[in-house]
């Protein structure tokens, strides 16, 4: 699996600057930042008592935490939390320290510093980059390749361009970077009939292979919502999904990679509800993966995500959690991100 292993140099966090707060934050709510910055400086690790609160952070309020941290220490937060997982590297701490850095940072440098790490493994973590690229807003792509840029010195398009040996899924996010920059903000349900017949005539309704130029050409072209409308009209017109006649085409290793991405656009909910299953119950476990996939999609479609869990497995995914993670501060962090409500 892409996810499994291990990355050949570390993508290290460096210290952010965080836009200015509003003034009126502290009035949006009750909590005692400079309280929790303290037990964050003395826990050395054990933060029991804080993983709660912490996992129900909104957005803003993890900003003004990590703004108090400075203030009161002069050290940044994510590196603090990045060096518990240096000292216990060979304990669950570790991956609750690395759970935590990644909530704490804003979303785009979050992942920003992911995309980096999928891209420096052995084998490069395609399955990170398709989730966010197919994932996000295209101004949060943006936001992206800017922090990418002024993180890592790189461009992030440019290191993908560069992979080697080439891989199928090079192409694809190739292509789904420049929708990002190109695409209308509106759907169209012409195009997307449109679109359709020709992702028909080069696959399932044609006797040759199918004509991957055509299939690029319109993730390039098209918005994630409008590639998802047009897959919905070939189900609707051809009566199948599109991951069906891909795999019934023979496509090989593109269009096992293309299936993938084509799940992830369609179906969100159900994607990230099997990424969760098997990178614990999988043929090779990966609680990276799973964490990772956790914290993106908290703030988005959690409540979904749980309920397609549960109706797919037939669990709980916080039972499934506390069964496949050791008792301690990463499993409760976990089951806290679950918990939380949009």
């Amino acid at each position: 699996m892409y996810g499994g292993q291990s990355p050949r140099t570390k993508a290290t966090i460096p210290q952010l600057c965080f836009p200015p707060m509003a003034k009126n934050i502290l009035t949006m709510t009750n909590h005692n930042f400079e309280l929790d910055c303290k037990r964050i400086h003395d826990s050395l690790g054990g933060m029991s008592q804080l993983i709660p609160s912490l996992a129900k952070l909104t957005h803003l309020e993890r900003q003004q935490l990590t703004k108090t941290f400075k203030e009161v220490y002069g050290e940044d937060l994510i590196s603090h939390l990045q060096r518990y997982e240096d000292v216990f590297s060979s304990s669950s701490s570790s991956m609750n320290c690395s759970a935590l850095s990644w909530w704490m940072l804003d979303p785009h440098d979050r992942d920003a510093v992911l995309a980096r790490e999928a891209l420096q493994q052995d084998q490069t973590n395609f399955k990170a980059l398709v989730e966010i690229f197919v994932g996000r807003k295209s101004s949060h792509v943006l936001l992206i390749t800017l922090a990418y840029q002024k993180m890592f010195r790189r461009h992030l398009d440019q290191d993908i361009i560069n992979l080697d040996p080439p891989h199928p899924f090079q192409k694809i996010l190739v292509a789904l970077a420049a929708s990002h920059k190109a695409h209308q903000a509106d759907v169209n349900h012409h195009i997307s009939k449109c679109d359709a017949r020709r992702l028909y005539e080069t696959g399932e309704g044609s006797l040759g292979a199918i004509d991957e130029a055509v299939v690029l050409e319109i993730l390039s072209k098209r918005s994630i919502p409008q590639l998802k409308l047009t897959f919905f009209s070939y189900k609707h017109i051809y009566g199948q999904d599109y991951t069906k006649s891909i795999k019934g085409g023979k496509y090989g290793q593109f269009g096992k990679a293309l299936t993938m991405v084509v799940k992830c656009i369609c179906n969100p909910a159900h994607y990230y509800a099997k990424t969760l299953y098997t990178s614990i119950k999988g043929e090779t476990r990966d609680p990276r993966t799973f964490a990772r996939a956790l914290v993106s999609r908290a703030e988005i479609d959690m409540d979904e995500i749980r309920r397609v869990f549960k109706e797919k497995y037939e669990k709980e995914l916080a039972d499934y959690i506390c069964e496949g993670f050791p008792s301690g501060d990463y499993r409760d962090f976990l089951v806290a991100l679950v918990k939380r409500s949009k």
